[in-house]
């Protein structure tokens, strides 16, 4: 361990945001264990690329989280260990409010019995539900409109709850769309399935798939197609290594958003694929998916004046050719 950096536990720290917030929370200089069932994490990142101690084990097993805390001395939690698919949140419901939930208010009187009192907590914007204003600030009211973001919402609730109750002091932050790759070509997004529109588009550029779907080209967008903010997941990671460093030099609970603030359509994402990838993509237009926003795009504000976070690859081209380097390598 460093001497004077603390450890962190880091749940689903296999998976694609976590890995990569365990990257920077090395580069740190901080010690990090990973927790983490590998439903959809990637055992051989951790050991080839992260080279952490990796617990393999559940947010919902406690004598195993009252295991850790004994033999550890931690001192702050980064929690991603969620499921994240919205449409089999809307098919299977129980599934995400029994993990998302239940899993993370285990996890949370765990931590109280061992005196573990700082959290960074991955949130969302699907707390926000179909805002009628963008960019979004962190005040605008949150109405989910599937069980993932109600399951991540209920958790900022009882965040909010136990820091009044309990003086515990959690860093919630609300993702928009993450995005890319290491620039390093060291980790990457792997999902299985894959649902994400920028892995999507170069898995066809790779000839792993025929065609590209477009859900809806007559939103009332400059291209018809839906707007989203991109922010790179290095970003990201980096901005939990601030929010971390301010819980541990006493910062109260906060939230807040990520994302670069500006948005893209879908259209210009395959259209700056096309052209990084010097491939030809097919694109097939389908009807619009029902609960799909037009526009969603985020106030990151408070998080450059509070935090310092500063977005150091805010391009889509940036964000695009990261990705296609971690693709190549890691599909070709």
């Amino acid at each position: 361990m460093s001497p004077g950096k603390p450890t962190i536990l880091v749940t689903g720290g296999a998976g694609y945001i976590g890995s990569h917030t365990v990257l920077a929370l090395k580069q740190a200089g901080f010690d990090v264990i990973i927790l983490d069932n590998l439903v959809y994490g990637h055992r051989d990142l951790v050991e080839k690329v992260l080279q952490v101690e990796l617990v393999v084990g559940d947010t919902g097993d406690r004598p195993l989280l009252d295991n850790l805390f004994n033999k550890r001395n931690i001192a702050a939690v980064m929690h991603f260990s969620a499921y994240a698919y919205v449409g089999e949140s809307v098919t299977d419901p129980a599934k995400y409010y029994r993990n998302n939930v239940v899993g993370t208010l285990t996890l949370l009187e765990a931590m109280l019995a061992a005196s573990v009192k700082k959290f960074v907590f991955s949130s969302t914007c699907a707390t926000y539900g179909v805002p009628e204003v963008v960019p979004i600030p962190e005040d605008y009211p949150q109405n989910p409109i599937n069980p993932y973001g109600a399951s991540k919402l209920m958790v900022e609730r009882i965040l909010s709850d136990f820091h009044v109750a309990y003086d515990f002091k959690s860093v919630r932050f609300r993702y928009f769309n993450a995005a890319g790759a290491d620039p390093n070509g060291l980790l990457g997004e792997d999902h299985n399935p894959e649902t994400h529109l920028i892995p999507l588009v170069l898995q066809t550029a790779l000839g792993k798939r025929e065609s590209i779907s477009v859900f809806g080209t007559d939103y009332p967008t400059p291209d018809g197609t839906c707007i989203r903010d991109y922010i790179h997941v290095t970003d990201l990671a980096s901005a939990h290594v601030l929010g971390l460093e301010y819980l541990l030099k006493g910062g109260d609970s906060e939230v807040f958003n990520l994302g670069n603030g500006n948005g893209f359509s879908v259209k210009e994402v395959i259209e700056t694929a096309r052209e990084v990838t010097q491939t030809d993509i097919k694109v097939v237009e389908c009807d619009r998916r029902p609960g799909d926003p037009p526009a969603l795009i985020g106030s990151s504000d408070k998080a450059r004046k509070i935090l310092g976070w500063h977005p150091q690859y805010s391009s889509v081209e940036e964000i695009i050719t990261h990705a296609w380097q971690w693709h190549q390598k890691r599909h070709q």
